[in-house]
C-alpha cells in the first residue's frame, strides 16, 4: 500500500514540479518584458493564450526540466536526504535544463546569438517564440530558487502529516548490538524521514522474545526470521550487524528475497578508523564504500579555487598599501629580509614554502628549532609581536594561495618535522593532509592559535573536513573578519 502512495506523490510531484517551471517561465517572461518594454504584461492587458505560449519559455522548459528532475534522481525516495543535499541536485537540473534550452533554441533558430535582445526569433511548427537573452538569464536564476521553496513546503507539509501518525515508513532493525541501538537513535532523531522503527530482530539465532531495545520490541533472533516476517511484514529491513555476525549477511539476503520488502545495509565502520566524507559509489553493479575521500573532488573544487583567486587577489589589492608599510617597518627596525620563508605541508603531504613577512630575529630564523613561539619568546620583534596579534604576518600567503599552493580556507600547514612527530603521537593528524592548508580555519576563528590544546586544534581541523562545503568556508571567512586577524592567544 505504501509502495502504491509512493508512485501517487511521484505523480503529483511531477505535476507540482511542472507548475512551479511554468511559474518560473512566467516570472521570467515579466522581468523580460520589464527589462525590454518598461512594463510588466499585466500592465499591458490580459494576454492571449498564444501570446503567452510564444513569448514565453513555457512550451520547452517545462518538459525539459521536468525529464532533467528525474534523471537528476529528483523522483526517487528522499526520505532520509536532506534539503541541503536535494537543492544540489534541484541546482544540477537546473543547469541541465538551461544549457538543454539554449542548445534547443539555437538548433531551431541560430538568431537567439546575435547581439540584439529580440523577440520571435525561433521559428518551429508555424510559431515564432521568443528566445531573447534577458529571458533566459532571469529563467535560469529564478527556476532553481522556485523549485527549492516548492520542495521546502512539500517537506513541511509531509512532515506535519507524519507528526499525525500518516505517510509512515515502518522498518525492521536486524541486530540489537552497539550499531542496531546507534541505528535506531539516529532515525528517532531524524523523525523528519517519517521512517520509524517498528522492532528488533536479534543477530543470534534462538532467542526468545525479551524486553524493548531503545523502546522497541525484540521479537526472536535471526532463525525465527520468516516467522516474524510473516507475522508482521515492515516496509523495510536494516540489516545492522557487527562485525562478528557479518558472515550471515549472504544468507539473510538470500532468505529476504521472498518477501516484497526494501532491504539496506548499515555497515559497522568503527570510529577507530576515523573516516571522512563517506561515499557510496558503484562499479559494474560492485558497490564500493569510501570511509576516507577529499570532499572538495568535483565541481565544488574547481568553485572553491575560483573563491580563492578571486578571494586572494582582492586581498593583494585592498591590502597593497599596508603591506607596502610592514615591508618598510621591517627593514628599518631590523636586519634580515623582509619575508620569511619556511618549509610546509599541503595537501596529499605536498611540501611548499609558505611566505609570512619576518617577525623574528633574522639569525635566529635561519636555523630554528620545530617548536612553536611561546608567548613572551625573545626572538621576536617589537613590530613582528604587533604583526603577530593581528595576524597582518601572514599577508603574503595570499601569494601562496594564488599559486595553488594554500587555500584561503582549511586547516593551517604545519612544519615536516613536526608533522613526522606528531603523527605517531595523534591518531589520524595526518588527515588534515586531505585537504589543501588554508590561511584560515574552523580552528582558528574557536580561539586554538599559538600554544593551545593540539588535540582540540585537530578535533576542529577534523570537523572541518568532515563537514565541508561552499557555504562553510564562507561562514569561516567571515567569522575571520571578527574573531581571526587579533587573538590573545596569538604570540
Amino acid at each position: 500500500m505504501l509502495k502504491q502512495r509512493h508512485h501517487f506523490f511521484v505523480v503529483m510531484l511531477g505535476i507540482a514540479d511542472a507548475a512551479v517551471v511554468a511559474i518560473a517561465c512566467l516570472l521570467a517572461w515579466g522581468v523580460r518584458r520589464e527589462v525590454i518594454d518598461g512594463a510588466w504584461p499585466a500592465a499591458t492587458g490580459l494576454q492571449s493564450v498564444r501570446t503567452i505560449l510564444q513569448e514565453t519559455l513555457l512550451m520547452f522548459a517545462v518538459p525539459v526540466a521536468v525529464t532533467a528532475m528525474r534523471v537528476f534522481a529528483l523522483y526517487q525516495p528522499w526520505r532520509d536526504r536532506r534539503l541541503l543535499a536535494e537543492s544540489r541536485q534541484i541546482l544540477k537540473a537546473s543547469l541541465a535544463t538551461i544549457v538543454s534550452l539554449i542548445v534547443l533554441m539555437w538548433a531551431l533558430g541560430p538568431a537567439m546569438v546575435s547581439g540584439v535582445e529580440s523577440t520571435k526569433v525561433v521559428s518551429w511548427n508555424g510559431m515564432v517564440f521568443d528566445a531573447g537573452r534577458v529571458q533566459l538569464l532571469a529563467f535560469a536564476v529564478i527556476m532553481p530558487v522556485v523549485l527549492v521553496v516548492a520542495r521546502l513546503c512539500f517537506r513541511v507539509a509531509l512532515r506535519a502529516a507524519r507528526k499525525r501518525g500518516r505517510n509512515l515508513r515502518h522498518v525492521a532493525v536486524i541486530g540489537t548490538g552497539r550499531l542496531g541501538r546507534i541505528a535506531c537513535r539516529t532515525l528517532d532523531r531524524n523523525s523528519w524521514t517519517g521512517i520509524n522503527v517498528a522492532y528488533f530482530i536479534h543477530h543470534h539465532d534462538h532467542v526468545t522474545p525479551t524486553d524493548e531495545v531503545v523502546g522497541r520490541p525484540v521479537l526472536g533472533g535471526i532463525s525465527q526470521l520468516e516467522q516474524i516476517l510473516t507475522d508482521r511484514l515492515p516496509d523495510a529491513v536494516y540489516l545492522a550487524l557487527p562485525n562478528t555476525r557479518a558472515s550471515l549477511m549472504p544468507e539473510l539476503l538470500r532468505r529476504l528475497e521472498r518477501y516484497p520488502i526494501d532491504v539496506r545495509i548499515i555497515p559497522e565502520v568503527s570510529p577507530k578508523y576515523t573516516p571522512l566524507a563517506m561515499t557510496v559509489s558503484e562499479l559494474e553493479g560492485m558497490p564500493i564504500l569510501s570511509i576516507r575521500e577529499n570532499p572538495m573532488n568535483g565541481l565544488a573544487g574547481v568553485m572553491k579555487r575560483g573563491i580563492d583567486l578571486l578571494g586572494a587577489m582582492v586581498g593583494m589589492a585592498v591590502f597593497a598599501v599596508p603591506m607596502v608599510l610592514i615591508a618598510m617597518a621591517i627593514k628599518l627596525t631590523s636586519e634580515g629580509p623582509v619575508v620569511f620563508r619556511q618549509r610546509r605541508v599541503s595537501i596529499g603531504g605536498e611540501e611548499f614554502d609558505i611566505y609570512k613577512f619576518r617577525t623574528m630575529m633574522h639569525e635566529r630564523d635561519e636555523h630554528a628549532s620545530a617548536v612553536w613561539t611561546a608567548r613572551g619568546d625573545a626572538r621576536v620583534t617589537k613590530i613582528g609581536a604587533f604583526l603577530r596579534r593581528t595576524s597582518l604576518d601572514e599577508l603574503p600567503q595570499l601569494l601562496n594561495v594564488v599559486l595553488g599552493q594554500m587555500s584561503l580556507v582549511g586547516p593551517r600547514p604545519e612544519r615536516p618535522e613536526l608533522i613526522a612527530r606528531f603523527k605517531e603521537d595523534w591518531r589520524g593528524y595526518v588527515l588534515r593532509q586531505h585537504v589543501k592548508a588554508g590561511m584560515t580555519g574552523w580552528a582558528q576563528v574557536n580561539g586554538m592559535r599559538g600554544d593551545t590544546s593540539l588535540r582540540k586544534r585537530l578535533q576542529l581541523d577534523l570537523f572541518y573536513i568532515r563537514n565541508w562545503s561552499l557555504g562553510f568556508d564562507i561562514k569561516i571567512l567571515w567569522l575571520t573578519l571578527f574573531r581571526g586577524f587579533v587573538h590573545q592567544n596569538a604570540h
